[in-house]
């Protein structure tokens, strides 16, 4: 069962949801802590956290899937958000830099399409970041969030997908330990169970943050390519 815009905003406007979205925005910061000139996208719900590069960024574009709804975007900047499938996204190949999926891949319809077209529109030397439940965590199950909602992986299931289509992980960490309950108390030690949760039991967190870059090495492009995409033959297969 997917989320929708409403549902996720309305999180977000909660005390959980905004110690949910400033733990976030820390990680996202030390993994790109600089985007000055380049193109960024975030697919899913990414409102809470494209904003940290867009004053930066030559671009900065939200795109959601029609399940979700239309993200909404600040007032008063350029409409740069839009919806639309995420396994046919309305840009040419290779236009981003950066590409950030929140809410995205477990809320996608078909995750191995989803993360072809991020491959088509990644640029050689970009970066990918998924932000997706964990299936072992607590969050995955709380569908008062929207992290409860779609298909929560694994670490090894998020390593396997982006291998499987010519990804290469640069980075893995969990975050989101404490429980996900908008109580007083719970809210208390959301910082205490962020500590040492991390020491004590990792395999529970709620979130996996995965940083990925393009895998070119056994890839020959084909002699011959359909006029706008990107075809690439597996040299080993």
């Amino acid at each position: 069962m997917a989320t929708d815009t409403r549902d996720a905003a309305g999180f977000y406007a909660t005390a959980l949801g905004q110690m949910t979205a400033a733990l976030l925005r820390r990680k996202l910061l030390a993994l790109w802590p600089d985007c000055t000139g380049m193109s960024v996208l975030g697919l899913g719900y990414t409102g809470p956290y494209l904003h940290l590069w867009r004053e930066q960024a030559r671009r900065c574009i939200a795109v959601s899937p029609p399940q979700l709804g239309l993200a909404p975007w600040p007032a008063g900047r350029a409409n740069l958000a839009c919806s639309a499938e995420e396994d046919a996204l309305p840009f040419p190949d290779l236009m981003f830099d950066r590409i950030l999926l929140v809410h995205g891949l477990e809320q996608a319809g078909n995750a191995r399409r989803c993360l072809r077209e991020v491959w088509r529109l990644l640029k050689d030397d970009g970066q990918l970041i998924i932000v997706a439940p964990n299936r072992r965590g607590l969050w995955a199950y709380a569908e008062s969030t929207p992290f409860g909602h779609g298909q929560p992986y694994s670490e090894a299931q998020i390593t396997r997908l982006l291998q499987g289509l010519f990804f290469r992980v640069e980075a893995e960490e969990t975050c989101l330990f404490a429980p996900p309950l908008n109580w007083g108390p719970a809210l208390r030690v959301f910082n205490m169970c962020e500590r040492t949760g991390r020491l004590l039991a990792p395999q529970f967190a709620g979130l996996h943050v995965v940083a990925a870059s393009k895998d070119l090495h056994g890839l020959i492009p084909a002699r011959h390519r359909a006029a706008g995409r990107r075809v690439l033959v597996d040299a080993g297969r």
